[in-house]
């Protein structure tokens, strides 16, 4: 049997020495699930937020084939989606992995970063202050408002600054952006793909036809200084070499990097699909 946890704590030793913000918002019950194979004793564990997909503990081919609630029956951060980051807590997740997906799970290599939790040691401000002063004419930078949430989450490209949270009132309770707009379209901005007690994870993009103009680097800078004036730690972790570069550029330290893998389908080969 396969279990969402009403009491997320219960799962908290079988993700410890895990340093990563989006386990630590399923634990806190900010945002995201844990599911297990036991509601008060488990012995292996899920946890889910958004894309991401943590396993811990036993290998379990039940918790990992379980299909997570459709779209409307659960918070956004817990619906099924067809595209999933499965990251392994040790080899024998990884092996079941490829077990079951086969050519639907491909393996990446993901960029992680140190957490200084305690303030401001990691970040340069003055450097950041000038950066996000640095303002092109004709465009303008606002920290995420409702109608910018609204208007975010209803744009592809920039959707996940927005998707995972419930509303705009738990938005502005975890969460934190800042936009860059042209002519009152988002051409550029960063945002917390996620919230927890005391930070949020960045997620940072650029329209296609807006990138390598420094609008990246200008919108984590006022973010960051954003969530350090809150007393907040702006979490990062990148997905490629390009966003590794940014944040290294943006004043975070290299954590070394780690597996993952991207599952392209929201079900195993033969496995069928409850209607």
């Amino acid at each position: 049997m396969v279990y969402q946890l009403k009491q997320p704590q219960e799962a908290v030793s079988l993700f410890e020495g895990w340093h990563e913000t989006m386990i630590w918002s399923c634990l806190q019950g900010v945002m995201g699930c844990i599911y297990a194979d036991s509601r008060t004793h488990p012995a292996s564990a899920r946890a889910v937020l958004g894309d991401f997909h943590y396993f811990a503990g036993k290998p379990d081919k039940e918790l990992l084939l379980y299909q997570l609630p459709a779209p409307g029956m659960c918070p956004p951060s817990c619906e099924r989606r067809d595209f999933g980051i499965f990251v392994p807590g040790h080899e024998g997740w990884a092996e079941l992995i490829k077990e079951c997906f086969a050519q639907k799970a491909v393996k990446v290599l993901r960029y992680a970063f140190r957490k200084d939790i305690s303030g401001r040691k990691s970040f340069d401000v003055k450097m950041l202050q000038e950066a996000a002063g640095n303002v092109p004419d004709g465009f303008e930078l606002r920290m995420m408002d409702e109608a910018l949430f609204m208007q975010c989450r209803e744009t592809a490209w920039c959707r996940d600054w927005a998707a995972q949270y419930e509303d705009y009132a738990q938005y502005r309770r975890y969460g934190l952006g800042a936009v860059l707009l042209k002519d009152g379209e988002p051409v550029s901005g960063a945002s917390s793909y996620s919230g927890f007690c005391g930070g949020i994870e960045i997620e940072i993009d650029t329209r296609k036809d807006w990138r390598r103009r420094g609008f990246a680097f200008l919108c984590g800078a006022r973010l960051i200084l954003e969530c350090l004036d809150r007393g907040w730690y702006p979490a990062w972790d990148a997905q490629n070499r390009q966003s590794a570069a940014l944040a290294c550029r943006l004043g975070y330290q290299p954590d070394g990097t780690y597996e993952a893998y991207e599952v392209t389908s929201g079900k195993a080969a033969g496995v069928h699909e409850p209607e």
